[in-house]
């Protein structure tokens, strides 16, 4: 069995820490130009590779015209000085040319110096890792089969029968390394419910193709073999980490560790305890408390008649009493009223949100989450995003205005935060958690100027499929309608955070989400959203 000579080299470029493209989509999107050089590289390498060949070719045929004609009498040829002379100097140094030529390993050394140049702009170890985790994510969100994920679908299994939950225009199926790398991130973070899952499927496509190793493989049937066998005794299935192991020593008869392993799992088996382990089981949250819920408001993805069937929720053109609205009022969608949920339709138009990305995408970061006093990146949050400040004449300023003549609100900084710009990466997502303070200590009060009392958020994109925002108490989800924007206040009218706003950015099952977000805060409302007379409201 050949073995990869290159995983080693190739790791180490990849290893370079920092890795965050994987959070934002924009920034895998850039990585295909990167890949079109490395294509170009290749073909230049593989050009170079066909000369070289097609040179010993025509030392081969050259050799072998020789002793097909001039040597069939070796004495009669010998006789001739020159003919002896050539067959001297060839076996001398031609035949050592040939042999030790240095032009392969330079071809080589070329090919990898060209990769190098473009390693600033490659994945990291940490990408591939959270784009794994990605798809960890979609399955289990989404309830997808891994099996069918494998072979390019999004299918769940409803009634015991499995149906799409979208059809992408473009898809491709995966390999069984690609299923190994996924199968090996969880089973490092001793996830072993996904590890099985995506290990089976690795296994099954490594057997498929009779075990043949491919030089871009960091995987082979054993390394999937050796990894599931240990995943299903973690999960308590001894009996088959034991089948896996015999048939991994088939391969590698004398791998001792693999030995110790099958006379472990045989006296296990004789011994016919009590089982290790309660069997496949998704790993529990520590911090996510309404997993059950949020997962169900992101599968429905806004299709909840019974919410929507109340009579009091409808529809209008809203003007809020602003002559500047009269004559074009906003498309006002009533989606809830405790807590308050309005959609704005057709809030911006193709060419502003354009602008808006495109302005963002220089200072696009890893998006935080507080964190005490401090901030930090988080895996319950995965996107990218930039603060974008703006001038009355700038397109931000334009937007500021015109969310402050919808909501009636002063939205200028420091009352209002700068706008947000928000790009979602592979599965990108946003657990469920409170835009206002929850705590005296939060980043929120920097700008002193109280918490944030409302949310504006603006959907700068569609998406194909995913990324609805939930909101988990009141129980709906709204789907990404591209160009509108929705608002809910965060806070009671006696300025106490109001629980019915805990919501969730879905993961992004197909499509690139981008939002805006415009945090609005207490101070400078005092006569534009005045205090209730009711300290109870």
């Amino acid at each position: 069995m050949k073995f990869p000579v290159f995983v080693c080299f190739l790791w180490s470029l990849l290893s370079v820490a920092g890795g965050e493209m994987y959070t934002s989509l924009q920034n895998v999107k850039q990585a295909i130009s990167v890949e079109r050089k490395l294509i170009d590289y290749l073909r230049t390498y593989i050009d170079h590779e066909l000369e070289r060949l097609e040179d010993i070719k025509r030392f081969y045929a050259k050799v072998s015209d020789l002793h097909k004609d001039l040597y069939k009498g070796p004495a009669t040829a010998m006789v001739n000085p020159l003919v002896a002379f050539t067959l001297i100097k060839r076996l001398h140094s031609e035949w050592l040319n040939v042999v030790y030529s240095n032009e392969a390993p330079e071809n080589l050394q070329a090919l990898r110096s060209s990769y190098e140049e473009e390693e600033a702009d490659l994945p990291k170890v940490e990408d591939l890792q959270g784009a794994a985790k990605g798809l960890m994510r979609l399955q289990d969100v989404y309830a997808l089969q891994v099996s069918s994920l494998v072979r390019g679908r999004f299918q769940r299994v409803t009634n015991g029968e499995p149906f799409d939950v979208y059809m992408p225009a473009v898809s491709v199926p995966l390999s069984g390394d690609d299923c190994f790398l996924v199968g090996k991130v969880a089973y490092e973070q001793e996830d072993y419910y996904h590890s099985v899952q995506w290990l089976e499927e690795s296994v099954r496509l490594f057997r498929g193709a009779g075990g043949e190793w491919s030089p871009e493989n960091e995987g082979t049937l054993e390394d999937a073999l050796d990894h599931l066998a240990f995943s299903h005794f973690k999960t308590g299935n001894v009996s088959y980490a034991l089948s896996l192991s015999q048939e991994l020593l088939h391969h590698n008869p004398m791998n001792g560790r693999v030995l110790q392993n099958v006379e472990k799992y045989e006296k296990l088996l004789v011994a016919a305890g009590p089982p290790r382990g309660n069997g496949l089981r998704r790993p529990s949250s520590r911090y996510l408390r309404t997993r059950d819920t949020y997962e169900r408001l992101c599968q429905i993805q806004g299709s909840q008649r019974t919410h929507f069937a109340n009579p009091q929720l409808f529809c209008d053109y809203f003007a809020n009493d602003n002559p500047a609205l009269m004559l074009m009022p906003a498309r006002r969608e009533v989606l809830s009223l405790q807590p308050y949920v309005v959609l704005y339709h057709n809030f911006i138009t193709d060419a502003e949100a354009e602008d808006v990305k495109r302005l963002a995408q220089p200072g696009l970061r890893r998006s935080v989450v507080a964190a005490g006093e401090k901030q930090a990146t988080a895996d319950y949050r995965i996107s990218k995003s930039a603060w974008l400040k703006g001038s009355s004449q700038s397109i931000v300023g334009k937007l500021d205005q015109r969310i402050s003549l919808l909501t009636g609100l002063n939205v200028k900084h420091p009352s209002g935060e700068y706008l947000q710009v928000v790009n979602y990466g592979i599965g990108g997502h946003y657990e469920p958690h409170f835009d206002h303070a929850t705590s005296p200590s939060s980043p929120v009060f920097k700008l002193k100027t109280g918490n944030r009392v409302a949310t504006f958020m603006i959907y700068l994109s569609p998406v194909e499929a995913g990324g609805s925002t939930a909101f988990i108490y009141a129980n709906f989800s709204v789907p990404v309608v591209e160009k509108a924007a929705i608002f809910w206040w965060n806070l009671r009218r006696n300025g106490d955070g109001d629980d019915d706003t805990l919501h969730a950015g879905c993961p992004v099952l197909i499509g690139d989400k981008w939002v805006a977000n415009k945090w609005i805060h207490e101070y400078g409302q005092e006569f534009q959203h005045r205090c209730s007379l009711n300290p109870e409201e």
